[in-house]
């Protein structure tokens, strides 16, 4: 068998993105291609990027990273979903769990089961007491789910919290150590073909060329490029998204370290709180048309829980994605192909996201046309369906309290969702899809969590005697109250599993 070629992958920009990039391609195409990784101390990281999404797991697992090794060394604890505070109405509050709600009948979906009851007008708890994440995450416990899905211990699943500054150079130590290179460097042009209009090499300020065949922009919101050198086209969301600013501050920790994000509703956006092994991270993410810089950075030092470590640190940005991700010999991945705030936690899934299809697609000698556009319609479904959900949780509500609350309320939004809210308020059916990252029990909680109840419900859940439902309803409830009080406290669970380094 004839050996396939090897192409030179130069990736422009490190931290999470690049290195995530780098430690999959060395890791997961051995012999394929030769990575080159080029980045400036000078530019920094984002690097507040610190709530995940459960599919970092698989991430880690296929790159073989020892997970208690990876919560030490990135200082992380367990997440278990996300609370939304005061988003429905003020005082509100519900979980976005990892996990499923109760326990489908076949393809009907328990929350139908849990409607019907409501519409009869019985007795029933909130939805989240049939979750087991919810339950987990509301008393503070965690433990390792269970790899028996007939254990009720199966039906949750959980992410990671962890300081993002500390994950690039983890990655970084195994991308070496499995042979990337890496340059340091400040880029300040990149030679495009005439011909193909492909780009060549890139320029360094040392006066450095580095020539590749094919180019990741891992650049972020700079975009050096996908955005500057072949000026693909932004598509500005801004109208439906329009929170643009976030101010971030650490803390120390001084409440509970708690399994799960926090995203409470502000005035001009949302504050977020993650609490790590060894600090707290919070930031207001905000729209500058309702409310200026100076007035979100004293809201969220008034807010913070403890002691301030660093001072108020202002980013500033745009939602929306490019029209294309792979345009020529150049993929984008991460803050350089689009940004969606960070309320669902996405941003590392969308790399990941990236990445993943890059290696399903990755070329041979030549970049097959029908390669890239299969990668941009993938890239483009998962940013457009983040997009709508997160769009829901800010269109979903009641408030007109404050400018920015009646303003999101009352805006037009996007057809396709538009099509989902219409169908599930008509019998709580959620609309579902072969690829995206969320799925049914997520759209289920945002949507009852935000109020939005359906007329009617599946009519199959109409057979079950009531009586015969609510025992069993109430029999499930008992059973997931009982498996959440068993497990261990989150805080001992992180001592004896992944405590970070002193």
């Amino acid at each position: 068998m004839l050996a396939q070629p090897s192409l030179d992958v130069v990736i422009v920009g490190g931290g999470t993105a690049g290195w995530m990039t780098a430690a999959a391609l060395t890791k997961l195409l051995p012999g394929r291609c030769r990575v080159h990784l080029v980045e400036s101390e000078e530019i920094g990281i984002v690097g507040v990027g610190e709530a995940t999404l459960p599919h970092i797991r698989g991430f880690n697992e296929r790159l073989g990273i020892d997970e208690a090794e990876f919560m030490a060394r990135t200082r992380a604890t367990f997440k278990l979903g996300i609370e939304f505070e005061n988003w429905g109405k003020i005082g509100d509050s519900y979980i976005h769990p990892f996990g499923t709600f109760g326990r489908a009948q076949g393809d009907i979906g328990f929350h139908q089961y849990w409607l019907r009851m409501v519409h009869e007008g019985r007795a029933v708890e909130e939805l989240e007491k049939y979750s087991l994440g919810c339950m987990i995450a509301r008393l503070g416990k965690f433990d390792l789910p269970s790899s028996d899905p007939a254990q009720i211990a199966s039906t949750f699943n959980y992410a990671y919290q962890f300081d993002a500054t500390l994950f690039a150079p983890f990655l970084r130590q195994i991308a070496e150590n499995l042979g990337a290179q890496r340059t340091e460097g400040r880029i300040v042009d990149a030679e495009i073909d005439g011909e193909t209009g492909n780009i060549t090499a890139i320029r360094l300020a040392n006066g450095e060329r580095i020539t590749g065949d094919l180019f990741v922009d891992c650049s972020g919101f700079a975009s050096l490029l996908i955005g500057k050198t072949l000026n693909e086209r932004f598509q500005d969301w801004s109208k439906w998204l329009p929170c643009d600013r976030a101010v971030a501050m650490p803390c120390k920790t001084e409440t509970a370290v708690t399994p799960y994000t926090s995203a409470i509703a502000m005035e001009a956006g949302w504050r977020w709180r993650i609490p790590l092994q060894h600090r707290t991270g919070n930031g207001y993410v905000h729209a500058s048309g309702f409310t200026d810089e100076q007035t979100a950075i004293d809201t969220l030092v008034a807010s913070v829980e403890g002691e301030p470590i660093a001072d108020p640190r202002v980013l500033r940005f745009r939602a929306g994605r490019r029209e294309r991700s792979w345009v020529g010999n150049c993929v984008s991945v991460g803050l350089a192909s689009g940004f969606l705030e960070p309320l669902e936690s996405t941003s590392i899934y969308l790399i990941q996201a990236a990445i993943t299809a890059l290696i399903e697609l990755f070329p041979e000698k030549q970049i097959a046309p029908s390669d890239r556009d299969e990668f941009n319609r993938l890239i483009d479904l998962e940013y457009d369906r983040i997009r709508d959900f997160l769009i829901l949780h800010y269109h979903a509500t009641e408030r007109s309290d404050t400018p920015f609350w009646d303003y999101v309320r009352t805006m037009p939004i996007p057809d396709s969702l538009a099509e989902k809210l219409d169908v599930f308020r008509r019998r709580g059916r959620v609309v579902k899809y072969r690829e995206g990252v969320f799925l049914e029990a997520s759209w289920i909680a945002v949507y009852l969590g935000q109020r939005v109840i359906p007329q009617g419900h599946d009519m199959r859940v109409n057979g079950p005697d009531p009586e015969s439902l609510a025992a069993g309803m109430e029999k499930l409830r008992a059973e997931v109250l009982h498996a959440a009080q068993t497990m261990p406290n989150h805080i001992d669970m992180i001592g004896r599993y992944c405590p970070m380094a002193a």
